[in-house]
């Protein structure tokens, strides 16, 4: 791998949904994601995240530690990791395991990242849980027994796990985690391309209380940033209706694979859904454009935030152009 670049001084890192397309299949998903993390290895990027989601169409990546073993058996060095677990889906023991044997197999490059969504609708994360006791409520709980089991101070062993210095991050879209984060003085990586409104006040709750631990002296914060680039302004519009009719059929209740790009979204949204739809994905966080546009929005957004890092996700229906976009912010960064 090339070494690690920044942009604006900051590293950049690749959150991957592993999109399933119309009229393709979870088989090219995963072979699109080894393209891209191969491809994003070698042009600099810090890490490269996968994230649980359940029940649906559009998104392959349900067994996540599983794709994350994939995705760094394809690669060489850059960080591999969940964007993420969807913690009350599991049994804590269980995700120490798989995490153990990620990080016994690839040293040094495993991330661990919680969220305490269920990542799905309710009746799928029913279908997930062994019993319906434990819910999102008793999240703290979970991450201090997964990291019990990472210490070897809980009654039962995770082997492997134990004993293995694996990085826990937490993940929010609201101020629970972040405040749970800075308890914890874990590093916080909050979903800023989905929920665009909270961002500022969920870094300022982390940041004014972090706690200083063993294993973060300052408070490290990650926001997740939609970018679509292309050439020109418009090809880049174009290309972003893809995400746009995801997050449609999201709101309807009926999410579908991912969709080709379409001349006009006019046609298929009411008023009412172009308007939670945009406010979802907020110019401020979803970045569409030429290479300057990205390069001032991306730039201010970092000034506003004092992000430490962006990890970027681009929901492109054409794997070329998707390869590009990535390729586009690449030639933004240095070393």
């Amino acid at each position: 791998m090339d070494q690690i670049k920044y942009f604006q001084g900051i590293p950049l890192s690749v959150l991957d949904l592993a999109p399933i397309t119309e009229g393709s299949n979870a088989t090219q998903s995963f072979k699109n994601s080894v393209q891209l993390a191969q491809l994003t290895e070698k042009l600099g990027f810090n890490r490269y995240w996968l994230a649980e989601h359940h029940n649906m169409p559009g998104i392959a990546s349900s067994a996540t530690s599983v794709l994350i073993g994939h995705i760094a058996s394809a690669t060489k060095k850059i960080r591999v990791g969940a964007g993420g677990i969807m913690l009350p889906n599991h049994a804590t023991l269980v995700i120490a395991e798989q995490f153990g044997t990620l990080e016994s197999l690839y040293p040094g490059r495993i991330d661990l990242g919680l969220g305490r969504a269920p990542g799905s609708d309710q009746a799928t994360a029913y279908a997930l849980r062994r019993t319906l006791q434990r819910g999102a409520e008793e999240f703290p709980l979970q991450v201090e027994e997964l990291e019990e089991y990472f210490a070897g101070s809980a009654r039962v062993r995770a082997i492997p796990g134990e004993g293995l210095n694996i990085p826990i991050w937490l993940l929010g879209s609201s101020g629970f985690s972040a405040r749970l984060a800075a308890d914890k003085g874990l590093p916080f990586s909050y979903a800023s391309h989905f929920s665009p409104d909270f961002t500022l006040p969920a870094i300022e709750i982390y940041r004014e209380n972090f706690q200083p631990s063993e294993v973060l002296e300052q408070p490290y914060v990650m926001l997740g940033v939609n970018i679509i680039a292309a050439d020109t302004d418009e090809r880049a519009k174009w290309l972003s209706t893809s995400q746009q009719q995801q997050f449609l059929s999201l709101a309807r209740n009926a999410p579908t694979p991912l969709k080709p790009p379409i001349k006009n979204m006019e046609e298929i949204w009411s008023p009412i859904e172009k308007a939670h739809i945009e406010k979802t994905l907020d110019s401020r966080s979803t970045i569409v454009g030429s290479p300057e546009t990205v390069h001032r929005k991306l730039s201010k957004f970092i000034e506003e935030t004092k992000a430490d890092e962006i990890i970027i996700n681009s929901q492109i229906f054409d794997q070329e152009a998707r390869l590009s976009s990535y390729k586009i912010i690449a030639d933004m960064m240095v070393q």
